[in-house]
């Protein structure tokens, strides 16, 4: 699997890898990495299936993507970064940190989860978008992505994000669902041994703070921060609070 990617900024800094969310492209990021390009390289890239990724035939499982990342490292001859996921992405750091422990330097999980049930909400949209495509399915995930503060003061960025996802291909989409159905890590986190960062935010409907505090404590070396005034896509709806959580470079509202 050849993935579509982009790396950007400083060859000698350390290099943070950013994966996306389901029905978003590395355009997701591009509000963040200014910011984060003050500490590191940047390495984004589409999950198959999405963006300028393949879409070969489904179901994915969250493994399979953790692979293509993984080989996206080789193909590009990192062998340790930091790996930031946000929700899917999320899923597949934590698969990646127990794949290949000696590939992550520091994890952050982002408005993610151990276990994206019930899975027959997945089996749902997997059925609705191979049958009619995406359009259906585009205003109900805004609604769970934003506040609506945030929808109504920043429609420039709502309509950025429906267009990636309208752009999304079907069965990439579908297949990634059929992936979260069955992806389940509960009991087994406690063998991540990076240093990770657990980043929930507090109006999250997908995956509210409660989820992301199972996953901190699971995780030994852990700290988990909650960010305010934000739903699912925390990276667009506050990326300054988003970038500052994970430079460390404010303690924000902790808790665990």
């Amino acid at each position: 699997m050849s993935l579509n990617y982009r790396i950007e900024g400083d060859e000698g800094a350390p290099v943070l890898m950013l994966s996306c969310s389901l029905a978003t492209s590395l355009e997701l990021w591009d509000e963040n990495v200014a910011a984060l390009s003050t500490r590191y390289r940047i390495l984004r890239y589409d999950h198959r299936g999405h963006g300028r990724s393949p879409v070969p035939d489904g179901p994915y499982t969250v493994e399979e993507l953790a692979e293509d990342a993984l080989g996206l490292l080789d193909e590009l001859g990192l062998e340790r970064v930091a790996f930031c996921g946000l929700s899917l992405g999320g899923a597949v750091g934590m698969a990646l940190a127990l794949r290949a422990p000696e590939r992550i330097e520091r994890l952050i999980l982002c408005c993610t989860s151990a276990n994206f049930a019930p899975p027959e909400k997945w089996i749902d949209r997997a059925q609705v978008a191979r049958a009619d495509g995406l359009a259906p399915l585009v205003e109900a995930t805004l609604e769970r992505w934003f506040t609506t503060a945030f929808r109504e003061r920043s429609p420039e960025a709502i309509a950025r994000l429906r267009e990636q996802i309208l752009a999304t291909p079907a069965e990439g989409y579908a297949a990634c669902c059929d992936a979260l159905a069955v992806w389940d890590a509960r009991g087994r986190l406690g063998a991540i041994a990076a240093e990770t960062l657990v980043i929930a935010v507090a109006d999250d409907p997908s995956t509210p703070p409660e989820e992301l505090a199972a996953i901190a404590a699971e995780i030994e070396r852990s700290e988990l921060v909650l960010v305010p005034q934000a739903a699912h896509l925390v990276s667009v709806e506050q990326p300054v609070a988003f970038a500052a959580a994970v430079l460390g470079e404010t303690r924000l509202e902790e808790t665990g």
